[in-house]
């Protein structure tokens, strides 16, 4: 248990090897069954033998660690869920080396300032004359200027770096202002980006609406349809948007999104029923700003069960409800439902949590099997962040705000990004 604000370790996808060729002939019983089970392509196969391997003693515990490893999500998570509660010291060893999908990132002190990071990667405006030297290691903006006249500046801008001849090895690509004047919506981006899918073979995160506070207020950026953007690249595994006004997600399978984040001041419940309804088997970390009411956020507890429920996403590791109005409703309902039972980050960063919702949390042995438990910008009192931090887990808790009145406040309490 650490007492501190530590972010977590280098962000590390874990990968596996080639596929093992398909299992032919009659299935064998026992612990041979089982390694036979676990060399077939078939994904359900391999999850069935790592949950029946554990029968076969110390021969199937060293099978159900080496799953760990498995080029399957799924597999991987239910050999980590059968291990992580075992205390023998090579499980210890194997759970704790073992790195679910995380973006270290997102757990850092929010700003409304340009990000600085994405992906993982370091951001830098994209120069003409300085060109693609990196595409490895930078996440390339393209970004206008309030006074550029409208989007097909951005078009123009995007176009010179898909000429580039690195341009096909860019691997996260993030995008500011798309118009000076508020006359179009995100959807010159995406089109855009559907054009250039061709040119942009690699390109594996999408950051829309990296706009600062100076440039527009979160609640002002006019966002649109990205469903045409996963169906374009379908080897994405991040998406971030900032901003939820005119945010839709169409009805679709995506293999390969590992990272849904959103950012918005005032999410709409439909938008969240949208997101739900995505096919998204790889998923592992889902972000959520929920916003304020004020605002045009509108979405309630009830929109967020199917989340929690632990039945949309099997692969869910990070699960942040951030900037809401209400967490103490979320803390109390989580705690109650599958999803804490196999997440390994829970992200209630923002918010409006209060003692009253943080006691369910203390209340929650599930909660001891978390790595983090993020309540930063809350309105938690001292008392509560020392008992906190005697939980099994790191808690980031950062800085509280106190209780009070006015426009933006509910019950004594505000969440942290609205207008």
């Amino acid at each position: 248990m650490t007492n501190n604000q530590n972010q977590p370790g280098e962000f590390d996808a874990v990968l596996g090897g080639e596929a093992p060729p398909p299992v032919q002939g009659a299935v064998l019983g026992g612990i041979e069954g089982v390694k036979r089970r676990l060399a077939s392509f078939l994904v359900k196969a391999r999850i069935d033998a790592v949950n029946e391997a554990l029968k076969y003693g110390n021969a199937g515990l060293d099978l159900v660690i080496a799953a760990l490893n498995d080029e399957s999500s799924l597999v991987q998570r239910s050999a980590y869920l059968l291990l992580r509660e075992r205390t023998e010291l090579q499980v210890q060893q194997a759970v704790k080396a073992y790195k679910s999908w995380r973006l270290p990132e997102r757990l850092e002190w929010y700003t409304d300032d340009r990000v600085s990071k994405f992906a993982n990667k370091k951001v830098e405006d994209f120069d003409p004359a300085i060109g693609i030297i990196d595409p490895m290691s930078i996440a390339y903006a393209v970004r206008c200027e309030k006074w550029e006249e409208d989007g097909e500046v951005f078009r123009e801008k995007l176009n010179i770096l898909t000429q580039h001849r690195n341009a096909s090895k860019i691997q996260a690509l993030v995008i500011g202002i798309w118009d000076g004047y508020g006359d179009y919506d995100s959807s010159v981006v995406v089109n855009a980006l559907v054009e250039a899918k061709d040119k942009l073979k690699n390109l594996k995160a999408i950051f829309i609406g990296d706009i600062e506070y100076s440039e527009y207020m979160i609640s002002t950026i006019e966002q649109s349809d990205i469903s045409p953007l996963l169906k374009a690249y379908h080897q994405l595994e991040i998406i971030q948007i900032r901003g939820g006004h005119g945010l839709q997600f169409s009805q679709l399978k995506h293999e390969n999104l590992k990272g849904i984040i959103i950012e918005s001041g005032a999410l709409k419940r439909q938008t969240i029923a949208q997101i739900c309804a995505l096919d998204l088997p790889a998923l592992q970390h889902l972000e959520l700003w929920l916003g304020g009411s004020r605002y045009g956020g509108n979405s309630s507890i009830d929109d967020l069960m199917p989340i929690i429920s632990g039945e949309l996403f099997p692969t869910l590791s990070y699960l942040g409800l951030r900037n809401g109005e209400y967490s103490d409703y979320i803390a109390r309902s989580i705690v109650n439902m599958p999803a804490i039972k196999f997440i390994n980050i829970l992200d209630l960063a923002m918010g409006t949590l209060s003692d009253e919702g943080a006691k369910a949390l203390l209340n929650c042995s599930d909660v001891n099997k978390l790595d983090i438990l993020n309540v930063t910008e809350n309105f938690l009192s001292a008392a509560m962040i020392e008992r906190l931090s005697q939980l099994d887990c790191q808690l980031i808790y950062g800085q509280q705000g106190k209780e009070g009145y006015g426009y933006n406040y509910i019950d004594g309490r505000y969440c942290s990004i609205a207008e």
